[in-house]
């Protein structure tokens, strides 16, 4: 398969590799994209641990929480513009499609869009009407709710509705108590986008193969094959640091992680506190919009 520039691009603004680097690897993997950002992680080049050049959808997260605390939920909604995610009309909509996650008792997506909505039918015929009003395509992308007995939940709004947290946590106390706590573990999530909760919840395949990577890096800086064995344990409990919520530093104070802040909050108010459940939405991510070239558009529709 070609490698063209437009990838070599792609690729080096995903890792911040070099160049030649980037085209290397996308020669090695035959152009496949995510198997050149694996090889540029085995070899240590690349800067960035997660895809993200692709994220480009427009839209709106937004959550909604029962008065104690007791209950949560999150949706996206995505548009073809920025401009439209902006639309007072369109945020209305996301908000009372929040609000009707929380409340409505749907088990999935197409019990979901069946709901009633407001005087307008249900929730797929609300989306329609919407559609045809505001004249751009809109979808319904996903929702999630939380109740858990004995559970609190909070959470953060980042960008206006870019970034959406939610998180859970087991204890007595009441969702005031529990607040400003709930908060800042949210912020956290927001802007470290931990990938597990805990080292109990982390994905065995995935952990597989980042034992992988660090195999490969470490052969690739030189060590010996029978060192490996020891060496790696200690590089997984390193990454686990930064992917599990409860293990990362925390933001507001990096001398504490995570559970240590949780505990020193739990010790203030006398009531234990565990955090039991964390979701991050964030507009658009996994999904690749196509690039228009307008100036062709333009062009076509000219005769030219």
């Amino acid at each position: 398969m070609a490698v063209t520039a437009k990838d070599v691009k792609e690729l080096r603004e995903m890792t911040g590799a070099g160049m030649m680097d980037c085209k290397n690897a996308l020669v090695e993997a035959d152009g496949d994209m995510d198997k050149a950002v694996e090889i540029l992680r085995e070899k240590g080049l690349s800067k960035a641990a997660k895809k993200a050049g692709r994220i480009a959808a427009m839209g709106l997260v937004r959550t909604a929480f029962a008065e104690d605390g007791s209950s949560a939920a999150i949706v996206e909604v995505n548009s073809e513009t920025d401009f439209v995610a902006k639309n007072e009309e369109f945020i209305g909509f996301v908000e009372a499609l929040a609000q009707l996650a929380l409340n409505g008792g749907a088990a999935d997506m197409d019990a979901f869009m069946a709901l009633p909505f407001e005087g307008e039918g249900t929730v797929q015929d609300a989306l329609t009407n919407k559609i045809a009003k505001i004249g751009e395509n809109m979808s319904i992308r996903r929702f999630e709710k939380f109740e858990k007995p004995g559970n609190k939940y909070v959470g953060y709004i980042h960008g206006g509705g870019q970034i959406g947290v939610i998180v859970g946590m087991e204890t007595e106390a009441s969702a005031d108590e529990v607040e400003v706590c709930g908060k800042d573990v949210a912020m956290q999530v927001a802007s470290m986008s931990p990938k597990f909760l805990d080292e109990t919840e982390v994905d065995q395949d995935w952990l597989e193969g980042e034992k992988k990577i660090a195999r490969e890096q470490l052969l690739n800086e030189g060590k010996k094959e029978e060192l490996l064995d020891k060496i790696i344990p200690g590089k997984v409990k390193a990454i686990l640091k930064e992917v599990c919520l409860v293990d990362q530093k925390f933001v507001k104070d990096s001398d504490l992680t995570v559970q240590q802040y949780v505990e020193g909050v739990a010790k203030e108010i006398g009531k234990d506190i565990k955090l039991t459940s964390m979701i991050r939405y964030e507009v658009g991510e996994g999904i690749e919009k196509k690039e228009e070239d307008f100036a062709a558009e333009v062009a076509a529709q000219m005769g030219k």
